[in-house]
């Protein structure tokens, strides 16, 4: 059964001007007619009401195929949300403390060493002062780290035992998580935050402590409470392979190595980028995050007061990121903004340098997708392309400049 995503109210109902949503499309066809994306899908809500779908290009530009409401995206990070999700149900039935070291679960981190100089090769380390504690893992304050940022001799590390852009053949999370066990971390666990595993990690740890594999606790915990049909850990047998969205690098050139990877369920099952969604899906996700935890149905995937406590600032001494982080690529600045248990938040508006609200709270993945929510403006927003790497274009500050300026 597919997700349908039809709009539900004229937008003036909602508080939005219907002109000034179309400079919103417009906009971002602009970077289709260019030949900078391949097309797009963009929704806009507000209290829970579907006000706008956008569509403009091609899901596949080689085969003509254009974007549909049904398409089917490579949600890349937007998969760690789900898995903080996932971790915190847990969490609220007593199964965790926020401060619990990961090794109680996960006895191969006990011996992972802190690099302090030397090179990929030849590392110099010392012992973690610190162990890794859950909330490092949700946090992104772990000292775990990504081949693909180039920026750090473990960096490096990372990518000569296969792990860049995905994880050696075979391997399952089990394998992969004992894998990076093995290798430092970039710094004592909860001295900085550096975007990386920690979320493959924290799927791991949900596998261990729920006793099944993620798919599984995805299905029970968050996809059949949201009625969640069409996400999943690659496309399911049943999936038209002609409705996955084509991935593509800068100037639409297709990544042709990345498409056997999603058309199939993998045997690294991961927390940190793993999935495929449909809009009209993951938009139910998005919006029981913006109802509090509430659920369609009446039930609940997750308490207010523990979403609450996910989408505020968790970095020590309320700093932001770049004051606290490491200087890595992002498509948005890191100035003004926090990390809480699976999302980013604006501190600050105006040191930020986009129209938003302070408490706005948001994720993306690596081919471009994006979402946030806007709690004071009881808004949310979604946006899919295809396009890898997401610093290509400054996507993610348009969506906000632009439904900002629709709100009347």
């Amino acid at each position: 059964m597919r997700s349908v995503l039809t709009v539900e109210t004229d937008p003036a109902d909602v508080g939005l001007d219907a002109g000034r949503l179309a400079r919103l499309d417009a906009r971002l066809a602009r970077w289709v007619d260019d030949g900078q994306l391949p097309g797009f899908l963009v929704t806009v809500a507000r209290g829970g009401r579907l006000a706008h779908v956008g569509t403009h290009g091609h899901r596949d530009v080689e085969a003509g195929l254009p974007v549909t409401p049904d398409t089917i995206w490579r949600i890349f990070s937007m998969t760690k949300p789900v898995t903080s999700v996932a971790a915190m149900s847990l969490y609220e039935e007593g199964a965790f403390e926020l401060t619990d070291p990961i090794t109680r679960w996960l006895p191969e981190f006990a011996d992972t060493r802190v690099y302090v100089a030397g090179s990929a090769a030849k590392p110099v380390t010392v012992p973690q002062i610190e162990p890794i504690r859950v909330w490092h893992l949700l946090t992104h304050t772990s000292g775990l780290t990504y081949g693909f940022h180039h920026a750090h001799p473990v960096d490096a590390a990372y990518r000569a035992a296969g792990h860049e852009w995905g994880t050696p053949p075979g391997a399952d999370s089990a394998e992969v998580t004992r894998q990076w066990a093995s290798m430092p971390l970039v710094f004592q666990p909860g001295s900085e935050w550096n975007y990386g595993v920690s979320t493959d990690v924290l799927g791991r740890l949900v596998e261990v402590i729920a006793g099944k594999p993620l798919d599984e606790v995805f299905a029970e915990r968050v996809f059949g409470p949201l009625g969640m049909t069409e996400t999943s850990f690659g496309l399911r047998p049943d999936d038209d392979p002609a409705r996955l969205a084509r991935l593509y690098a800068p100037g639409v050139v297709p990544l042709t190595a990345f498409e056997p990877a999603a058309k199939q369920k993998p045997a690294f099952l991961s927390g940190g980028g793993g999935l495929v969604s449909t809009a009209g899906d993951y938009l139910k996700f998005v919006e029981m995050l913006r109802a509090g935890g509430a659920a369609p149905d009446g039930g609940r995937v997750l308490g207010s007061r523990t979403v609450a406590h996910m989408v505020r600032n968790h970095i020590p001494g309320n700093a932001d990121l770049e004051t606290y982080g490491r200087p890595l690529f992002a498509e948005t600045p890191l100035r003004g903004v926090g990390f809480g248990l699976g999302f980013s938040m604006v501190l600050d508006p105006a040191r930020y340098g986009v129209v938003s609200s302070v408490g706005d709270y948001s994720w993306g993945g690596a081919a471009s997708t994006a979402f946030y929510v806007d709690p004071v403006e009881d808004l949310t927003v979604t946006f899919y392309t295809q396009l890898l790497p997401s610093s290509t274009l400054p996507i993610r500050s348009y969506l906000r400049q632009l439904v900002n300026q629709a709100l009347v």
